[in-house]
């Protein structure tokens, strides 16, 4: 037993060590010009212990900013009244802009954006919506606004930040009622 233990704990350093490596490497070159060589070197890890995790970069990063994105959903979903859930959406706006403007600068804001949306999937499919949705009305209706959701939240980002988080989120909660009342209607 003790030696799963210690090799699950090494698996587990390894992938830390990786991730590490990979976000450092990011910081000066784009995600199509690092290889795997280049990341378990920088890790001190061998090839081996890359592939025994990960298949590409890409699931690094997947393995390491989805549980981080479906953390803060969660809390944002499940321990959070329903007047603070816009600050607390805010606040992950502000708190993942720089990494959002790594992704963009670097080319892996498509690892991101799908993480995102399928935060955002999940956390409105966990709202109550009126029951004269129909099943097709409710699914792209969740789809438009997760992707109008990240679409703001991009351009607000590459725009320098100029308006306030409240006036963002007001302008997304305009847009959310409105087309609500829209399908309702």
């Amino acid at each position: 037993m003790a030696a799963t233990r210690h090799a699950q704990l090494i698996k587990q350093d390894s992938k830390e060590y990786l991730v590490t490596a990979l976000l450092q490497l990011l910081e000066h070159k784009n995600l199509n010009e690092i290889t795997v060589s280049q990341v378990v070197k920088r890790a001190g890890v061998s090839r081996m212990a890359f592939y025994r995790n990960f298949d590409t970069l890409e699931d690094l990063l997947k393995s390491y900013f989805g549980p981080v994105i479906a953390d803060r959903f969660d809390e944002v979903k499940n321990k959070v009244s329903e007047t603070d859930k816009i600050d607390k959406v805010g606040e992950f706006f502000a708190d993942y802009s720089k990494i959002l403007k790594l992704s963009i600068d670097r080319g892996f804001e498509q690892v991101i954006k799908n993480i995102f949306d399928a935060n955002m999937l999940d956390f409105y499919d966990g709202i109550s919506l009126p029951v004269e949705l129909t099943t097709m009305q409710r699914k792209y209706w969740t789809k438009f606004m997760s992707a109008g959701v990240y679409s703001i939240w991009r351009e607000w980002l590459i725009d320098g930040q100029k308006e306030s988080l409240e006036e963002i989120h007001a302008l997304i909660a305009k847009f959310q009622n409105s087309t609500m009342n829209s399908l309702v209607n």
